[in-house]
């Protein structure tokens, strides 16, 4: 495998129209320190500090037809001073202020933000609706739906310093009557969770079999921690709970978050830049087995940025997934690449 890209690479099929449906956007001026023993996670915040417009423009703008962009929260921006479960507020506020400044056009054709993924504390149950209320007016007509984090396991050196969430929590009939909230408000649920995870989302699916969940980063699997050199190993165990999955109508699934630590894809270190052939080698039993399981109008390419930066650059990534997609019909690639991620989350 090619650990190196010595020079950018040409960039594939750079008029494909792309609704890149999962960035985020953050300042953080305390930068974790280097530890020799650190997660490598933490490596992704030393990495980039700060991902704003600016930074979001200049990737979109590094040669793929990239014509919007769907912000997936990550705890930017909360209000400081909110009344109790009001704090992430502050986040949509924000973002619809960025997707106001690209939907001006004075930096192009471009539309940053176009759809908002905010988050709100399903755990306050029925109390949930206020805060949806609030991001929904906050949101200008951007907001889509919420993700509340549910990623765990029993091992905390496969999440390093994001280990908070409880076991079992898809499951708590607090979270549930949260969860029971969205659909009669319009909204979708964003799961972002871990390979062993899986089958608490089917269940969750199942239960509520009219809400429209979008199964982040395949699922992540995993090959750090415990799972040390167990990717292929539980590779089946995946497959099996993703074709699951896929019998609820209602779910959907991005393809993407591959270049971040967790898998432990061998040549993927956060300092190796990978080419995009060697990328979508890595990446294609993942990718395909998914769009088998779904079809191509219920999967969409993410980019997962800044957080993906990680493990390559966003020109290489989209090359990437284009390579992995080179056999699709053009039917297909207009899902895949945009058609999918524009009816999810119901853009202009």
């Amino acid at each position: 495998m090619s650990t190196e890209t010595a020079t950018p690479e040409a960039i594939l099929e750079p008029d494909l129209p792309i609704i890149d449906p999962h960035h985020h956007l953050w300042d953080r001026p305390v930068v974790p320190p280097a530890r020799p023993d650190g997660h490598p996670f933490e490596a992704v915040i030393r990495l980039t500090p700060r991902y704003l417009l600016d930074e979001l423009r200049a990737d979109a703008g590094s040669g793929h037809n990239v014509t919007a962009t769907v912000y997936l929260q990550c705890g930017a921006f909360y209000r400081a001073d909110a009344a109790p479960g009001m704090a992430p507020v502050g986040e949509v506020e924000f973002v619809n202020g960025v997707a106001a400044m690209s939907a001006s056009g004075i930096y192009g054709p471009f539309r940053a933000c176009d759809g908002i993924v905010g988050h709100a504390d399903l755990l306050l149950g029925d109390g949930a609706a206020a805060v949806l209320e609030a991001e929904i007016a906050a949101g200008g007509g951007r907001f889509k739906g919420i993700r509340h984090v549910t990623a765990r396991d029993a091992d905390p050196a496969v999440l390093g310093p994001m280990s908070q969430t409880p076991a079992g929590l898809m499951a708590e009939s607090a979270f549930r009557a949260g969860f029971a909230r969205l659909t009669p408000m319009g909204l979708s649920f964003d799961a972002w969770l871990l390979e062993p995870q899986l089958p608490e989302l089917i269940d969750l699916a199942r239960a509520f079999p009219d809400t429209d969940i979008i199964l982040d980063h395949v699922g992540t699997p995993l090959g750090i921690g415990t799972y040390a050199g167990r990717l292929e190993e539980r590779f089946g165990v995946w497959r099996d709970n993703i074709r699951a999955l896929a019998k609820s109508p209602k779910v959907t699934v991005k393809l993407g978050g591959l270049a971040m630590p967790f898998p432990g894809f061998p040549g993927l270190d956060g300092v190796a830049r990978p080419s995009s052939q060697a990328l979508a080698d890595l990446w294609r039993p993942y990718v395909e087995t998914c769009i088998e399981a779904f079809g191509p109008n219920r999967c969409m390419f993410e980019s997962n940025f800044p957080v993906d930066r990680w493990g390559c650059d966003y020109a290489t990534l989209w090359n990437a997934f284009k390579r992995i997609a080179a056999g699709a019909s053009d039917a297909e690639k207009a899902d895949l690449f945009s058609g999918t991620a524009r009816r999810v989350y119901r853009l202009a």
